[in-house]
């Protein structure tokens, strides 16, 4: 049996994806419940799938508080997929009675780290026709790999921290005239990356050799490819971007005091000790050139509807390195992006309505 869902057709209909095979799943949870909670429901049909840490779909049809549990009990919700056959238009739910259609209009992918922010989901709807908000697969492949991003900030000229790339094969195996190389070429202290991860996964700071190399060594489950930079003694500053073709820079800017020596994933999501700053403490001259910086490293790499892009000032000299770009950054309580824009006199409804309006636009 197979029938279309043609109910509630005056609004428009928005399929909202969380959760992931990533080791950012749980973010995902918490930022999707923020997004679903603050949507305007009297103009979006809201429609859930949840995505298990191994990879099983799930229509998610319960109250927006429990998605934070959705993992304990995604047994309990139907199989459901997103259809890249254009025809179907969106979601096939699966039960007992046959195979339910619901036609969406767009989708937000409230997912972070691989297989959510890589371009493969952004991938699968373009195939389907579906306009997604944040970038597409070009612009979100290229800002995940942190190793490709500093090329393409290189070429724009845009000031950054020296690095060093080191791959590893499958057992995590690498050539050790890598050391070297970084040694001669960074010094002490660096921090370790995996060039593909968010949400500071898998970072780690080394003092010498020994720390050096037990930081690529926990790098490289996450990553065959490993970042090692140069370490900056300055603020976390941070910036939030939105728009197609003319982006803009909201006029605040945010500082990240962290609880930890750097802002690590329990800095940033699991102790309430680690500060923002709305406006961050920085001179007029230094915000813009901020935001200028912002705006041209979000269209060198191709971004769409938003990104977060994060800056490192010298607490010293003053001096203004770009760090990375993030194209779907946090919606949780804590996260910078819905902050600077709220502070900015954009409320969080408001914001999530542009964020539709430019994926729909595309």
């Amino acid at each position: 049996m197979f029938w279309e869902d043609d109910s509630l057709m005056n609004k428009i209909n928005v399929c909202v994806l969380f959760g992931g095979v990533s080791s950012e799943h749980e973010v995902s949870l918490v930022s999707a419940t923020t997004i679903v909670k603050s949507i305007d429901k009297d103009k979006y049909n809201i429609h859930k799938i949840g995505i298990t840490k191994t990879g099983e779909w799930r229509y998610f049809d319960d109250e927006a508080d429990k998605m934070v549990e959705f993992d304990k009990n995604a047994d309990n919700y139907k199989k459901a997929i997103i259809s890249p056959d254009r025809e179907d238009g969106g979601i096939l739910v699966f039960d007992n009675d046959g195979i339910k259609k619901i036609g969406i209009d767009v989708a937000i992918p409230a997912m972070h780290g691989k297989n959510g922010e890589d371009g493969t989901i952004q991938g699968l709807l373009e195939l389907a026709n579906i306009p997604c908000v944040g970038p597409g697969v070009i612009g979100s492949s290229m800002c995940m790999d942190k190793c490709i991003a500093k090329i393409l900030f290189k070429e724009a000229g845009i000031p950054q921290a020296d690095w060093v790339v080191v791959r590893v094969d499958a057992k995590g195996n690498y050539d050790k005239s890598s050391l070297d190389e970084i040694e001669q070429k960074l010094g002490y202290p660096c921090f370790i990356k995996p060039s593909n991860a968010g949400s500071s996964v898998g970072i780690s700071k080394a003092e010498n050799r020994e720390e050096l190399e037990k930081g690529i060594e926990a790098a490289a489950p996450h990553d065959r490819k490993i970042l090692v930079e140069e370490a900056v003694n300055a603020r976390e500053v941070e910036s939030a971007v939105m728009g197609n073709l003319n982006p803009v820079c909201a006029p605040v800017i945010g500082e990240i005091v962290p609880a930890a020596e750097f802002y690590d994933y329990d800095a940033k999501y699991k102790d309430d000790n680690s500060k923002l700053l709305m406006p961050a403490p920085v001179d007029e001259e230094t915000a813009d050139k901020i935001r200028e910086y912002a705006v041209k490293a979000y269209k060198i790499c191709e971004c769409r509807g938003l990104s977060r892009v994060d800056f490192f000032v010298d607490k010293v000299t003053g001096e203004i390195k770009l760090n990375e770009i993030n194209t779907l950054p946090g919606f949780t309580s804590i996260s910078m992006y819905p902050k600077l824009w709220e502070k900015s006199g954009l409320a969080i409804t408001n914001l999530i309505d542009k964020l539709i309006e430019y994926a729909m636009e595309d």
